[in-house]
């Protein structure tokens, strides 16, 4: 709140509303004529969220979908500022029947939006061991990928994965615990998650899309708990706030061209959570909170 300013009569959009905590927070402070617009991958969240901000009705409103399309819905420049909190919330950690988690066995889904697309069970047992590898090293950053990888292979071929117990119970015989303070799973729980709900894909065009539907002075926040996630939002800045912009990927520096920079970072570097906070919400002591404002 303190990064984002809400104040009456102003507009904020929260890409990701999750619980609608942080939209009630913006709606509390930016009381009485400050608007929100909200959207979420799941319908639930949206349902949840609605019942939850009911009390400033007129004052919101919440669509069913991607922040990647926030562009498609929301007017160029008509934003004061946007709040991206990546990942999953707590209640779908904790909702067996989504697949996130492996603490309570349930099916193995984990789609943010459960009408729609491949679940996590539908990857294991059909993906090439390479793919597999792939996303365990990429995205969960899994030390052990290619173990991990051909023992699934192995084990597919004798029974199908179907819930996260059983998957869970594999990757604790293939890669023991040996001493580490998360269970051995937790990395290819999420690297599964990433790729099931294309993530990082989703982060770069909703990056795009925020940046488009913000006014100059605006701010954008972006709360990650993924080093990868969080290379994609610092980059991103990085690239609006240079003097200069080049042509495709590479940065040569005979292909500069000169401009002005489009983007002020508001704090230094990643803000994260107090040891307090930690203790209170463990599932905090990742997060990396990152600030940006609009220039010109």
């Amino acid at each position: 709140m303190a990064a984002l300013e809400p104040r009456t009569g102003r507009v904020y959009v929260d890409g990701t509303i999750g619980g609608g905590g942080h939209a009630e927070a913006l709606l509390e402070r930016s009381s009485p004529a400050g608007r929100l617009l909200g959207c979420d991958l799941d319908p639930t969240a949206v349902s949840a969220a609605a019942a939850r901000l009911g009390r400033f009705a007129g004052r919101f409103e919440i669509r069913s979908g991607n922040f990647a399309d926030l562009s498609g819905w929301i007017p160029a420049g008509s934003s004061d500022g946007v709040l991206l909190d990546l990942g999953v919330s707590s209640h779908q950690l904790d909702c067996a029947r989504r697949g996130f988690s492996f603490r309570v066995d349930g099916p193995l889904d984990m789609r943010l939006d459960q009408r729609r697309g491949d679940t996590a069970a539908d990857l294991v047992n059909n993906w090439p061991v390479t793919e597999l590898a792939r996303i365990f090293r990429e995205l969960g950053e899994e030390r052990r990928a290619w173990r991990v990888a051909r023992a699934v292979e192995w084990e597919r071929r004798r029974t199908p994965f179907r819930t996260t117990r059983q998957l869970a119970d594999l990757v604790e015989r293939v890669a023991p615990r040996g001493g580490q303070g998360i269970h051995p799973a937790t990395r290819v729980f999420q690297a599964l998650r990433m790729a099931v709900n294309d993530e990082l894909g989703s982060l770069r065009l909703g990056l795009d899309a925020a940046w488009a539907v913000l006014k100059p002075g605006g701010r954008l926040a972006v709360i990650s708990f993924h080093s990868g996630e969080d290379r994609v939002v610092k980059r991103f800045g990085q690239a609006l706030a240079r003097e200069y912009e080049v042509t495709g990927d590479a940065d040569i520096p005979e292909w500069r061209r000169p401009r002005a920079s489009l983007l002020a970072w508001v704090n230094r570097g990643p803000v994260a959570p107090s040891a307090a906070e930690v203790a209170s919400n463990p599932r905090a002591r990742s997060a990396r909170l990152r600030v940006m404002e609009k220039l010109g």
